[in-house]
């Protein structure tokens, strides 16, 4: 079987859309496979039955998402928000570090640096973000793709100026991973949610953190978090697990249960494949806004497409099965890999009456 033949017949065996669905950069569509599997995770609790598989699903997603960051799962926690992630690694900051943000990059990366309130925060534009890494920043935060408008940050030009001066990387793969090739072990941390392009439920998000913990303290911990867990429910921990588990939160069973799946699905197709797909559909639609009269936000190679002006459309395009997010006036739509060159074209004709 060809290989375009092999990633079609699993995307159609497992997605069943029942509209035009262009919006993966609010949340991802589920896989037949993971609803099954959280219908029966479902049942586990209902029927009072042992809980022991869904446990096992946690550790068989942080492996996979470890594979796809391309780093050790010892580097890998699980957590409930990007947001709880950024709250741990600020709270690590010394106060009067300087910790340089994108402007209008998404709230959860950022917000918990203001929160601080004795911090430096300087804002620039995501072009100059590589540029304005200078002696004595702390910390550079920064989405791999831009919620808003799916521009892509030069991360290895950050990583760069970002070792020539001495300060720590922070990445947040929410709307990358999944479609765009990972490199989370190159930042010092990382972060992606499970519910927009890795296509699983609400309910987590990974971090990834140095193998030296890059002086991180566990202040969100509980006994999940211990060497022996279950040794550990009672008092304070003891003993914080060895890897980056020690900055895990009590784990969200029935997602993990659906994620898994998911994860799976993603490996069996290839995140370089699925990134070929996805690109070629938003190179598609820009190619057709041109056509239009329309201009989209320069994001060259992203799966993101972000036309301003036209967000006012969202409601006309929901009622006639098309969905996609008004982002700050801008109609974005976000191409993943249930999505058809039909559907590019669909919207398109909606779009020129």
């Amino acid at each position: 079987m060809e290989p375009t033949e092999t990633f079609d017949s699993l995307v159609r065996a497992e997605f069943t859309p029942k509209s035009t669905f262009l919006n993966t950069a609010s949340n991802g569509l589920l896989p037949a496979r993971s609803v099954t599997a959280l219908h029966e995770a479902a049942l586990l609790r209902a029927e009072g039955r042992p809980l022991t598989p869904l446990y096992e699903d946690v550790e068989v997603c942080r492996a996979a998402f470890a594979r796809l960051a391309g780093v050790p799962v010892t580097r890998v926690a699980l957590g409930a928000s990007v947001a709880a992630h950024t709250g741990v690694i600020a709270a690590s900051l010394p106060a009067g570090a300087e910790v340089l943000t994108a402007e209008d990059d998404f709230t959860s990366v950022l917000n918990a640096f203001h929160v601080r309130g004795d911090l430096k925060v300087r804002t620039v534009p995501l072009e100059r973000i590589a540029e304005s890494v200078r002696p004595g920043t702390a910390l550079v935060a920064v989405s791999a793709a831009q919620s808003a408008d799916g521009r892509i940050a030069d991360l290895p030009a950050l990583r760069e100026a970002a070792r020539t001066h001495g300060a720590r990387t922070y990445v947040d793969f929410s709307q990358a991973a999944g479609w765009l090739p990972m490199d989370a072990g190159a930042y010092d941390f990382a972060a992606a949610v499970s519910f927009k392009w890795l296509l699983g439920p609400h309910g987590t998000a990974f971090l990834v953190v140095p193998e030296d913990f890059g002086g991180l303290t566990p202040l969100l911990a509980g006994w999940v978090a211990a060497e022996k867990p279950w040794d550990s429910c009672y008092g304070p921990v003891t003993e914080y697990a060895r890897s980056a588990r020690r900055f895990d939160l009590t784990h969200a069973l029935f997602t993990f249960a659906g994620l898994r799946r998911s994860l799976e699905l993603i490996e069996e197709l290839g995140v370089a494949a699925v990134h070929a797909h996805d690109v070629a559909l938003a190179d598609r639609f820009r190619a057709g806004l041109a056509t239009l009269g329309h201009e989209p936000v320069p994001a060259p190679g992203s799966a993101i497409v972000s036309v301003p002006g036209l967000g006012v459309r969202q409601p006309e395009l929901s009622e006639a099965g098309i969905e996609v997010s008004n982002r700050a006036g801008n109609l974005r739509a976000a191409f993943h890999l249930y999505n058809t060159a039909a559907d590019v074209d669909r919207l398109l004709d909606v779009l020129s009456d």
